[in-house]
């Protein structure tokens, strides 16, 4: 199956996500470490929100898998983006 590299742009709303949900943000971050080239996050405080991007290289079923199943959580919210190649 073909890899596609793809940015996965993740909101943390602070005040919806519980503990829990930020934890199992992290475990499915770890579960897919294999497709993950990078992971930057940043704080937001101004907006009591977290910016996380996420750079990956996998085939397509497993980006949706990822933003699908982190989509899901509570308070967090997520938007992929694919490169052209």
């Amino acid at each position: 199956m073909e890899k596609r590299v793809a940015l996965i742009g993740i909101i943390v709303s602070n005040d919806l996500a519980d503990n829990e949900s930020v934890d199992k943000l992290n475990q499915i971050l770890h579960e897919y470490r294999n497709y993950v080239i990078g992971r930057m996050g940043v704080p937001y405080n101004e907006k009591n929100i977290g910016i996380i991007s996420v750079a990956v290289d996998a085939p397509s079923d497993i980006i949706n898998a990822i933003s699908g199943k982190l989509g899901a959580l509570q308070g967090i919210h997520t938007k992929t983006l694919y490169a052209r190649t």
